[in-house]
């Protein structure tokens, strides 16, 4: 059947724009080359000119530096128009590849809204409430049995103004019947000495002209 009707072409992949973008780059930079050796070439004829004198000579290396410049412009116009196509390329890339992330995250959010949908459909809103009374019950329940079991058993009653007064009258009767006894026997105590012992003695026996120590002793003279 080959043989008979051929073999059909195979579909070429739909175009894409990074490659589309990569090899209209590719030849830009391959235009840029060329300029640049143009530019070496017109550097060589500029300085040949400058050495050379007026006449036949200087026009025919004048006239070929013309020409390399006539293909510079030209080659700088190709460069520009494959710019400005690499960023019309890029721009159209970068809006498809916001539409995808965009329809990705739309996706993603109807996705969340879906599970979150469907997980609150579990929840109960009315157990909740319930649940929240019951805790609320059960706490006041709990300090309630905690009051109960704080309470005093066989304490009086009586009011706070009896207590104070009572209080006020305790602190009177503590003073009353504390021991002072023994501030009169401090008061009574001998007072500490206040001269020297034995300075009166002393005193008294030099009024004979026989100095004494201070036991009243006569004192004895040291030998020279």
């Amino acid at each position: 059947m080959n043989r008979i009707f051929g073999r059909g072409k195979p579909k070429q992949p739909p175009p894409n724009l990074n490659d589309c973008i990569a090899g209209i780059d590719s030849r830009g930079e391959s235009i840029q080359k060329k300029i640049a050796n143009l530019d070496k070439e017109l550097i060589k004829y500029k300085d040949q000119m400058k050495k050379m004198r007026d006449g036949p000579s200087k026009n025919m290396v004048k006239q070929k530096a013309m020409r390399v410049l006539k293909q510079k412009k030209m080659y700088e116009g190709q460069y520009e128009q494959l710019s400005n196509q690499s960023f019309n390329l890029e721009q159209a890339n970068f809006g498809l590849q916001t539409v995808k992330d965009t329809k990705t995250t739309v996706d993603a959010m109807a996705l969340g809204v879906k599970q979150y949908k469907k997980e609150f459909k579990n929840i109960n809103i009315d157990k909740i409430e319930d649940l929240q009374d019951d805790l609320g019950d059960m706490t006041e329940q709990a300090n309630e049995m905690q009051d109960i079991l704080g309470r005093e058993y066989g304490m009086p009653d009586i009011d706070d103004a009896d207590l104070d007064a009572e209080l006020d009258a305790l602190g009177d009767e503590i003073g009353l019947d504390e021991d002072s006894s023994f501030l009169d026997e401090a008061m009574n105590a001998p007072s500490a000495p206040t001269s020297v012992p034995g300075a009166d003695s002393m005193a008294a026996s030099s009024k004979d002209g026989v100095p004494v120590d201070e036991f009243g002793l006569p004192q004895i003279a040291n030998p020279q």
